[in-house]
């Protein structure tokens, strides 16, 4: 394990970017969403965090109010028929879900470094 000190870098790009939370250097991320061991350059322990539902909260309520917002203005500027909002609120719900939920999830994990969250306790 390294030792060294770092300067920590900035939450929100670092984990938008996939990137280790205390070095910024690291990937974040071995698969889609799957989380690696450690970080391969500090050898940070990423076993301890845990994003939960946070970043598919986040993403539904992202991509809803994006294809609700949109919905309702296609609806009142062309009236398109049923198949034509269908096929965009399926395409963009899925497509934006997909694109947002890794950056989101990186997101939210560095920010738990940073901050030093840890899961609630209650005390005795």
């Amino acid at each position: 394990m390294d030792q060294r000190t770092y300067s920590p870098p900035p939450p929100i790009p670092t984990g938008l970017r996939g990137r280790c939370p205390r070095c910024g250097e690291g990937h974040l991320f071995k698969g889609f969403l799957t989380l690696r061991p450690s970080c391969e350059v500090c050898g940070l322990d990423y076993g301890n965090f845990d994003s939960a539902d946070g970043p598919a909260f986040f993403v539904m309520s992202i991509v809803g109010l994006i294809v609700v917002g949109l919905a309702l203005w296609m609806e009142i500027t062309y009236e398109p028929p049923i198949w034509v909002h269908a096929l965009v609120a399926t395409t963009l719900s899925v497509g934006l879900s997909l694109i947002m939920v890794r950056p989101l999830k990186g997101m939210l994990i560095a920010l738990q470094y940073s901050n030093k969250a840890e899961e609630g306790r209650f005390k005795r």
